[in-house]
């Protein structure tokens, strides 16, 4: 289930590239904090601490801004795409007892049956649970299977269930791989090759009868 962590965070006053510029220096993450109809409430949140929560994607985060306490949950994280630190992180204001949906990783148990393969489609589903209870992932369990998992084979825990519209594209796609024939391939290249060098031939021929 989700992470449960305390992190101190301050009002953030200043705006524009200078002070993101200058937060990133102090090592702190510019974050906006929406949700509930209320007014956006901007913040700064300390670099190391953050980097370190949010490895959860889902993690449920307990701030505490000057003395006043506000749970989040990463919505959107923009990070450099040279340097490995955040830009700017979305938070989405949560309460207890509320149910939110969430984009949740999927975990295959088990392997397909003899001699057919797999594929996970879809690395994440959309999951509607309570916000102070997120699963970390779901599972799907392929085990003995000869044709595709699909969403009705997820694997839920109590209180979750799925958000997806979508409920007959496969999750897993399980297939038996087909065999090439090398030989025939072989013959085949082999078989066009004196043809080509036949049509060198010819344009060879071709252009002594024009010089005639």
């Amino acid at each position: 289930m989700a992470d449960k962590i305390r992190i101190s965070a301050e009002t953030r006053t200043e705006f524009g590239k200078g002070s993101s510029r200058r937060a990133r220096r102090a090592n702190l993450i510019p974050g906006v904090i929406y949700g509930h109809g209320d007014d956006p409430r901007h913040v700064l949140l300390p670099g190391h601490e953050t980097s370190l929560a949010v490895r959860n994607p889902n993690a449920l985060i307990t701030l505490d801004i000057e003395g006043d306490t506000q749970m989040v949950v990463p919505k959107d994280i923009q990070r450099d795409p040279l340097k490995p630190f955040i830009v700017h992180m979305d938070l989405l204001a949560v309460r207890k007892g509320e149910k939110i949906v969430v984009d949740v990783p999927v975990e295959v148990i088990g392997e397909p049956a003899v001699g057919f393969e797999h594929m996970l489609d879809q690395p994440t589903v959309p999951v509607e649970a309570d916000a102070l209870n997120l699963p970390e992932h779901v599972d799907i369990d392929i085990t003995d299977l000869e044709e595709n998992a699909l969403p009705d084979a997820l694997i839920l825990p109590e209180g979750a269930e799925l958000a997806l519209s979508d409920m007959e594209s496969p999750i897993v796609s399980v297939y038996e791989p087909q065999e090439q024939d090398v030989e025939e391939d072989t013959e085949a290249e082999e078989a066009e090759e004196p043809a080509e060098e036949g049509a060198e031939v010819s344009a060879a021929e071709e252009g002594e009868d024009d010089s005639e």
